[in-house]
């Protein structure tokens, strides 16, 4: 098949970063509204966040061994099933039960089993397209979970607005009609069959090797370090700062969203002429700056503008490390991925948890200002890595 033939492919695969989006960052928009109208503490509503990651973590560790047996086709049409299926469950579910908790816990399950296939298989597919600019496509898909985030903020913001809060359970049921157009989609698009298992990176020689396992607990470091700031920037903003409930979505995890989508997008542009180890350093110490200022900083806009910086600077952790990684082992496959993603989304479960366990003793900008452990780990792991680099071992 030609190049070009590919671009419905990269498309489809654009959408399903859209519904990764989706799927992470429309229930902590609802924290507030869950709070009112079911009574969930700061733990409870961090247990959701948690629960959404920890699910994936475990769907990405079911993928190793079962995603070739079931086809990778089947598996990526699979995914956006259960994210529509999720959407749909949040809107009825938690109105329906005896308890409405558990029913955003089986909702939450559901679209996260989605997630964490979502995250095994999109990336491993854009990877073997045909391109050498690996490292730059990483990020510019990447960039789309960030601009999926500015849209799913924005326009679940809009329909809040007008519909108001009591009518909260229609968002959900309006954002499944995209994982349901993305799941047809899928069906025809063309897509290269992945590596032949006798060709892989075998997984004893991935977790045998110090600087795969090094960039695995970066991986963690990366999911922390993002979703503990956007977890928690619409809550904190409204509650922390004092601003109104559309402002908080706004001005906290949309700004937060629209800077890191600026910056992957500008490496999937640029990112072919820079070092990526530098690019993270950066990232690392951007990202601690950007925590102290945000949980420290009594005056609303300057703590807002921290929000923003952590949106860039966390804005090429998690495809920078993929990327570093791939380019060190090229026949990975999708057990290399699946592996990475596991790494992230425990972290992405960690970070939160912890943020919102710190909380509920203190309060959130306690909490917040926690998490700045995750960046420091990352910006120490990079700096053991560099010798490693250097010497051209394993990772270019």
């Amino acid at each position: 098949m030609n190049k070009t033939n590919y671009k419905s492919t990269l498309h489809a695969c654009y959408l399903g970063y859209i519904t990764q989006a989706l799927i992470v960052n429309l229930p902590p928009l609802l924290f507030v509204v869950f709070q009112k109208k079911f009574g969930l503490s700061y733990t409870m509503l961090g247990s959701l966040v948690t629960i959404n990651f920890v699910t994936q973590l475990i769907v990405d560790a079911l993928a190793i061994k079962y995603v070739d047996k079931i086809g990778q086709r089947m598996s990526v049409v699979m995914a956006h099933f259960f994210a529509a299926i999720g959407m749909i469950s949040l809107a009825i579910l938690p109105r329906v039960l005896p308890s409405p908790y558990l029913g955003l816990i089986l909702a939450c399950i559901l679209f996260s089993i989605g997630g964490g296939l979502i995250e095994v298989l999109i990336s491993p597919i854009v990877e073997s397209l045909p391109g050498d600019a690996k490292a730059s496509s990483m990020s510019l898909l990447h960039s789309f979970y960030s601009w999926g985030q500015v849209i799913v903020i924005i326009v679940s913001t809009i329909v809040l607005l007008f519909v108001g809060q009591d009518l909260w359970f229609v968002l959900p049921i309006l954002w499944a009609l995209l994982p349901i157009f993305t799941l047809f989609k899928f069906t025809q698009v063309p897509l290269i069959p992945p590596i032949e298992e006798s060709k892989r990176t075998p997984l004893k020689v991935l977790l045998s090797s110090k600087i795969f396992l090094i960039a695995l607990l970066l991986m963690v470091c990366s999911g922390a370090s993002e979703q503990s700031m956007s977890q928690w920037a619409s809550l904190f903003a409204e509650q922390g700062l004092g601003i109104s409930k559309v402002l908080g979505d706004l001005l906290g995890p949309c700004l937060f969203a629209i800077m890191m989508g600026i910056g992957r997008t500008w490496y999937g542009i640029k990112g072919q002429k820079l070092n990526i180890h530098k690019a993270l350093v950066v990232s690392c110490v951007l990202c601690v700056a950007s925590f102290v200022i945000t949980a420290s900083v009594p005056i609303p806009a300057i703590s807002l503008l921290g929000c923003a910086l952590c949106g860039l600077s966390v804005s090429l952790m998690w495809p920078g490390m993929l990327s570093m990684t791939a380019a060190s082992y090229p026949s990975g496959g999708v057990a290399m991925f699946a592996i990475m993603a596991l790494g992230g989304d425990l972290g992405c479960s960690v970070g939160p948890q912890l943020v919102g366990i710190i909380a509920d003793k203190s309060n959130l900008n306690s909490g917040l200002l926690t998490a700045v452990i995750f960046p420091v780990i990352m910006l120490s792991g990079l700096v053991l890595l560099k010798p490693m680099l250097n010497s051209k071992e394993e990772l270019i």
